[in-house]
């Protein structure tokens, strides 16, 4: 394998940080397309949002480029 399974895991958390932000930043439009609303400027969509996806790739990141740990064989001296 080319990973091992902590790099796997590291990144199906980051997927899943990833669009945690995206579903966060979601939403907020009116019910009349012609009318302003306000709500795309809550601070969830413009702060909070954008610090989880940033999280979220910079965790994908570091699950590629971190050395996968492999597993001693039998027999294999230290």
């Amino acid at each position: 394998m080319l990973y091992s399974k902590k790099n796997y895991l590291l990144m199906g958390a980051s997927l899943i940080l990833i669009l945690i932000g995206f579903i966060l930043m979601s939403g907020g439009q009116s019910e009349d397309p012609t009318a302003f609303s306000p709500e795309i400027f809550s601070s969830r969509r413009i702060v909070v949002a954008p610090i989880i996806c940033l999280s979220g790739f910079i965790l994908m990141i570091y699950a590629i480029l971190v050395k996968p740990t492999r597993a001693k064989k039998e027999g294999e001296a230290a």
